[in-house]
């Protein structure tokens, strides 16, 4: 008899993935409505919308600017909270919230899969206490998955880059640095005698991708308005162009030195001209632009050392984890540093 396959679930701040053994490879699980660039992930946002209609990751995502107040983002921060949300008069625990991304995993999984799925292991960060961890497994429950592990996201990491199949018999002190979104987390880890232990973990939870988004947005919006006088942050339709616009050109100058920006018929003029925004953005200008943001990158790094006792000569591997570290400019702050 076959055995039961087991997903592997990202549920992370931002975006969430998962992935399946198949044919003895780790094949990620794509998502119904399209892979994002450069990925399966998908946007971890719900939304409901006035017809009664529960939307998940892109669909949510999508609608988010004209229904604000009934779409929630970022779920993952009030996990193991008593904080609810409340939308169209009825009140939602962070679980049942969570619960409703997982169930659109579970979904994808058994449609890309073929089979029914009940069984899946769920990452949190290091940092979650027995309440969050509960929350999360209760959240799996919800969605109809036996959650048989909870595996720390560094950990994860390094099985994920096969740390724990080296033949060192000396001890490895491990940095697993991972910025995602909307939050960095740093931790140290030791490995030995086949066992990861982890040493210590510091983080900025309102430190991630999302923040160099925002920067190269207002920067496009300045330029434009320079050349326009018309200012894009007053229009909440622009804005989601432009934020979209602004994640794409950060992701395309990971690998390209310079990127068009073309955002035709974005705005209107007094004389009801239509305003097309076509701006070059360089990676220099970008690396200008994000530098305050990556130098706090530093500080979390630091006391991660120091709650470890360790120095940075004790530091034997880096594993970077997240997309803003396929950035040449955090790659280089992470090494220098």
């Amino acid at each position: 008899m076959a055995q039961e396959k087991v997903i592997g679930i990202d549920l992370g701040t931002s975006n969430s993935a998962a992935a399946a053994l198949i044919g003895g490879k780790p094949t990620i699980i794509p998502s119904a409505e399209g892979a994002t660039q450069y990925g399966k992930a998908f946007p971890s946002y719900v939304a409901f919308s006035e017809d009664g209609q529960t939307l998940v990751g892109e669909p949510a995502r999508r609608q988010a600017v004209t229904n604000p107040e009934n779409t929630i983002v970022a779920i993952k921060r009030s996990m193991g909270t008593d904080k609810k949300v409340k939308i169209q008069g009825k009140e939602y625990t962070p679980q049942e919230i969570s619960a409703l991304i997982l169930q659109k995993i579970k979904k994808d999984a058994e449609a890309f899969i073929g089979e029914p799925i009940e069984k899946a292991v769920i990452t949190v960060p290091a940092y979650f206490d027995d309440n969050q961890r509960t929350a999360t497994k209760d959240a799996g429950t919800i969605a109809g998955l036996d959650v048989v592990r909870l595996v720390n996201e560094p950990t994860a990491a390094s099985l994920a880059y096969g740390i724990d199949k080296q033949n060192d018999d000396d001890d490895l002190n491990i940095m697993v640095f991972d910025l995602g979104g909307g939050t960095l987390d740093v931790t140290i880890m030791e490995f030995g005698g086949g066992v990861f232990e982890v040493q210590s973990t510091s983080g900025d939870t309102q430190l991630g991708g999302t923040d160099m988004d925002n920067a190269i947005m207002q920067y496009l919006s300045d330029e434009f308005k320079k050349e326009t006088g018309i200012n894009l942050m007053d229009n909440d339709q622009a804005v989601q162009r432009l934020r979209e616009a602004a994640e794409k050109a950060k992701i395309e100058l990971s690998t390209t030195l310079t990127t068009e920006i073309n955002l035709p018929f974005i705005a209107m003029d007094d004389s009801g001209k239509a305003q097309n925004l076509v701006q070059t953005l360089s990676r220099a200008k970008l690396e200008e632009l994000v530098d305050n943001i990556v130098k706090k990158c530093g500080k979390p790094m630091g006391q991660a050392l120091d709650d470890a006792k360790m120095s940075k000569n004790d530091i034997d591997k880096i594993i970077l984890v997240g997309g803003p570290t396929r950035m040449p400019v955090v790659q280089k702050f992470v090494e220098q540093y």
